[in-house]
């Protein structure tokens, strides 16, 4: 009987943390829905400010529609090195939209020192695993200006990166 009462305990525990992480994390997506609402009504410096709390948290999702922001100058100065760095922010966390547009971004080197177009297969690559439906053919766009060996070389990055974003893909 002690361990049934114990098994009762532990799971009303486990859902009150549930319920708990709940409520943390909800403001978050209420400041998403808001700032995607502002951004739709053009308002689009109050929707950089309510995707703050959610970036400074780490939420991909606004750190992507921040990118979005300072790549079309939305809101803020456009800006394509601050654009490829919250892009980068988000890509790293899984984001597909974002890793497409950190591949875009390595693969005309906008915002950046020169052109990477190994590093642009691998972020296109890894943004098909992740579900974006547009980059396989970016992926194969940007495969035909490569070489073999950066060919090899770019997959060898895919594996490194591929293990820890999509592991189970």
């Amino acid at each position: 009987m002690k361990h049934a009462v114990d098994r009762a305990t532990e799971i009303r525990r486990i859902f009150a943390g549930f319920i708990v992480g709940l409520c943390l994390v909800s403001p978050a997506f209420a400041d998403l829905e808001e700032a995607r609402d502002l951004m739709e009504a053009g308002r689009f410096a109050e929707a950089r400010d309510a995707l703050g709390p959610a970036a400074r948290s780490g939420n991909a999702e606004a750190e992507e529609l921040i990118g979005v922001m300072y790549a079309l100058g939305l809101g803020v100065e456009k800006d394509p090195v601050r654009a490829f760095e919250w892009y980068l922010r988000a890509a790293m966390k899984g984001h597909a939209g974002a890793q497409s547009g950190v591949g875009w971004y390595y693969e005309v080197g906008t915002g950046l020192t020169a052109p990477d177009l190994v590093r642009a297969y691998m972020w296109y690559v890894l943004s098909t695993i992740g579900g974006d439906p547009d980059a396989a053919i970016s992926q194969e766009e940007v495969k035909k200006k490569m070489t073999a060996d950066q060919i090899d070389h770019a997959h060898e990055l895919i594996e490194d990166y591929r293990v820890w974003l999509y592991p189970f893909n």
